[in-house]
């Protein structure tokens, strides 16, 4: 019989670790010590971390394409696209260009701008003739009619990549086309001869941007830098546009300090003639002698963190004294018609804090400004004048989810005696403010005529809010003999969708003191409510972009006892007024 299989030898196990159960006092083995030389480096990672199916880039215009995501189409202004600027010029098919880099942006805009606008505002009835034979009164029929269209095409050669550092030279020039109509229902009130009609068609070409722009130098390696920017340019004074918002014929330094903490503005502009009745540039006018010198300084987190403060000094010299300006409807804007009815000069600084951002939960937008020079010939006493005036405004708004609650209050001081040699009433050099409902309000919205008490002046200007008794925003001198104003209001803007928000406003207004209309009206009292200005707006905006944007706003002016006093009507009339407003921006 064969011999008995010896046993086999069992199996080594390692029973120092089973699921669930370790051996007492068993240690495992461990990997060996890692070392290097680099102190500090990290090991790299091994070659199969690494995708076999792409390859680097050399610039970021390219990845797009290189993904097959979108192909370009020059008609789409939603994805990459030449010529907005997404990619350089191919050199190859523009020879004709005198460009010798591959880091040349060409970036094209338009712009369609669409205003409808019914409104009522006091219209007073013409001396000589009127549309309505048998009229009794010192004001007309008050409901008038916009219709306003305005194409913006702009260009602009730009030499750069601009992701993350300033342009080195930057072309660009901006022309507008714009074509109004506007019925009112009295004569006098569009041209100033009584034999022409009521109602005004009228085309105006503007250029509202034409400058080069050059960088000078890096003062960091995060882009801090210096910048010089020569020609027509749009400039803003301050967050809100209390002071002067425009675009103006100036020379601009510029740039930035600590990472962008530290921003600053040298500009000086020669203020260019605007066309009566779009109030856009006019180049077929001389400049008007008119210089402005701005100086700003921004501070970022400046004693609150979020807080952004600016400083600003601003001179304006006016020299327009000597000479008279008419309109294009026939009307004279400088010198005003207005107290003596003679002309001007004067010199005035403003001297400026604004702060911007939040504290906490809180937003807040806060201007203060002293205007403080000399008027040569004040116009109740043909006199020189010391100008001497303040003015102040803030904003407090609150976030929740999608609901922003708003609190206003604008405080510009008015002048408490006409003939005195000190002129105390608050006026900008050229306002276009962002404040308390803005252009949906009817105060700011509208212009309403001073009657009675000056020919061709209104209290207030289109887009503006100070009550300056001036001849026009656009062609008219500063005047700081005016009444002042206050402002208190609360609002909000509720996004109930993505690409629909809806903002209401409640304004109410004074006149800051009376004491200038009393003695343009030969009134012994003018009381100083203006009334409450209520408006709702709605902004719809297809796609969540900029490119279509649809506003409808209505206001309405509930008139104090103010604005009853100087414009009540036999009838009764002067208690309300409105504004309606159709906006639609379609930009490419």
């Amino acid at each position: 019989m064969p011999p008995p299989e010896a046993p086999h030898a069992p199996e080594e196990v390692d029973n120092g670790v089973i699921e669930g159960r370790r051996r007492p006092g068993h240690q495992p083995e461990r990997p060996a010590k890692v070392t290097q030389d680099n102190p500090g480096a990290v090991r790299a990672p091994p070659p199969e971390a690494f995708p076999t199916d792409s390859f680097p880039i050399p610039d970021r215009w390219r990845l797009i394409e290189t993904l097959g995501v979108v192909r370009e189409r020059w008609w789409d202004p939603y994805h990459q696209n030449t010529y907005k600027g997404d990619r350089p010029i191919d050199r190859a098919k523009v020879p004709w260009l005198p460009i010798h880099d591959d880091d040349w942006f060409f970036s094209a805009g338009l712009t369609s701008d669409t205003v409808f606008e019914p409104r009522s505002f006091p219209i007073p009835v013409g001396m000589q003739t009127t549309e309505r034979p048998g009229s009794l009164d010192v004001f007309g029929k008050d409901a008038s009619l916009v219709f306003s269209q305005t194409f913006l095409a702009s260009a602009a050669l730009i030499k750069g990549q601009t992701a993350f550092k300033p342009p080195e030279i930057e072309y660009r020039v901006a022309l507008a086309f714009n074509v109004s109509y506007v019925n009112v229902p009295e004569r006098r009130v569009l041209f100033v001869e009584p034999s022409k009609p009521s109602h005004r068609t009228d085309h105006f070409l503007g250029v509202q941007e034409a400058f080069v722009d050059y960088h000078l130098r890096n003062v960091s390696d995060r882009y801090d830098f210096d910048s010089v920017r020569l020609g027509i340019q749009p400039f803003q004074a301050d967050f809100r546009g209390f002071l002067f918002n425009d675009q103006q014929l100036g020379l601009r330094l510029f740039g930035n300090r600590d990472n962008n903490r530290v921003q600053y503005n040298l500009a000086a502009f020669w203020r260019l003639e605007k066309d009566t009745n779009s109030g856009l540039n006019s180049l077929v006018q001389r400049p008007r002698d008119d210089l402005v010198l701005i100086a700003n300084l921004y501070r970022q987190d400046f004693l609150v963190p979020a807080l952004t403060s600016q400083l600003t000094i601003a001179y304006n010299r006016n020299r327009e004294g000597n000479g008279i300006e008419i309109d294009d409807n026939g009307f004279p804007v400088r010198p005003a018609l207005l107290g003596t009815l003679r002309g001007r000069d004067y010199d005035v600084v403003y001297l400026g804090y604004n702060a911007d951002g939040h504290v906490g939960r809180l937003n807040l937008t806060a201007s203060a400004y002293a205007a403080l020079g000399e008027d040569r010939n004040s116009l109740f006493t043909d006199r020189r004048a010391q100008i001497r005036a303040y003015f102040a405004a803030a904003e407090l708004s609150y976030d929740r989810d999608w609901v922003r609650l708003r609190l206003s209050g604008l405080w510009a001081s008015g002048d408490h005696d006409p003939y005195d040699n000190t002129e105390g009433g608050f006026d900008a050099i050229f306002e276009n403010p962002v404040f308390a409902g803005a252009d949906t309000s009817y105060w700011i919205r509208q212009t309403i005529p001073f009657a009675g008490g000056g020919r061709a002046v209104a209290i207030n200007g289109r887009n503006g809010v100070l009550n300056s008794l001036r001849s026009s925003k656009e062609q008219g001198q500063s005047n700081f003999n005016n009444p002042g104003t206050v402002l208190a209001g609360a609002g909000g803007d509720f996004d109930l969708t993505p690409d629909l928000r809806v903002s209401a406003n409640a304004n109410h207004l004074w006149f800051e003191n009376t004491a200038t209309l009393r003695s343009l009206r030969n009134e012994g009292s003018i009381p100083r409510a203006i009334g409450w200005d209520l408006s709702l707006a709605g902004t719809w905006r297809p796609r969540a972009t900029q490119n279509i944007v649809l506003r409808l706003s209505g206001a309405t002016l509930l008139a104090g006892r103010g604005f009853r006093d100087l414009f009540t009507t036999l009838g009764g009339g002067g208690r309300t007024a409105y504004s309606i407003l159709a906006n639609l921006i379609v930009s490419y």
